[in-house]
């Protein structure tokens, strides 16, 4: 959005949610970047894999008979194997395609300022006392669109909740909970129904 879009947004109230949210935002501005927490995860697990593999435990899988044991990844081996299998790893993962398209088409519409005019509109049609449950059907019916509810309901929710001059965490949480409270809930056929109806349908007979 513009910076004059942003200045003109009201000021959100000094209850004591706010500023407990305040903090939280404070906090949550104190991490390090995604990609070094994942960084930090992945040095963890090597780490954690050469200490455990110096330990053995009475553990014996019941279906082969054989003994559970850690491997160490940080072995000349288990370096070579995580190289080679990264790309496989990175493009077999199904929902970074809808990702990648995903903030794609929310970047072209961001710096288009098509995101900017229809937040607008929305704002005008929809009365300030039905602003949180209107985020949470539209996150409910997102599920038509797959996972994209993830992707693009939730971070939107936090800007509406900005422009409408309430905290933006609390509009991210009011889109979650309508997203994952409402897995499955759609009440229009989604992606997800096409996959349960074959579970169904193998039940019945």
């Amino acid at each position: 959005m513009s910076q004059a879009a942003v200045n003109e947004r009201p000021a959100p109230p000094n209850g004591w949610l706010n500023r407990f949210l305040n903090g939280v935002e404070k906090a949550g501005n104190k991490l390090p970047d995604p990609a070094m927490l994942f960084l930090y995860a992945l040095l963890i697990v090597w780490v954690g894999s050469w200490i455990g593999s110096q330990f053995s435990f009475d553990l014996v899988n019941p279906r082969t008979g054989e003994a559970v044991v850690i491997n160490n990844l940080l072995t000349g081996a288990g370096l070579a194997d995580f190289l080679a299998s990264m790309v496989t790893t990175f493009t077999g993962f199904a929902p970074l395609g809808i990702v990648l398209v995903a903030m794609l088409g929310v970047g072209v519409a961001e710096q288009s300022g098509f995101i900017n005019t229809g937040l607008k509109k929305l704002l005008k049609v929809t009365p300030a006392r039905f602003l949180t449950p209107m985020l949470i059907l539209v996150a409910i019916v997102s599920h038509t669109a797959a996972d994209a509810g993830y992707v693009l309901v939730i971070p939107i929710g936090g800007i509406i909740f900005h422009a409408a001059g309430r905290h933006p965490l609390a509009g991210i949480a009011a889109a979650f909970a309508g997203v994952s409270g409402g897995f499955a809930a759609n009440f229009l056929p989604s992606g997800g129904d096409a996959l349960l109806q074959g579970f169904t349908q193998s039940a019945a007979q």
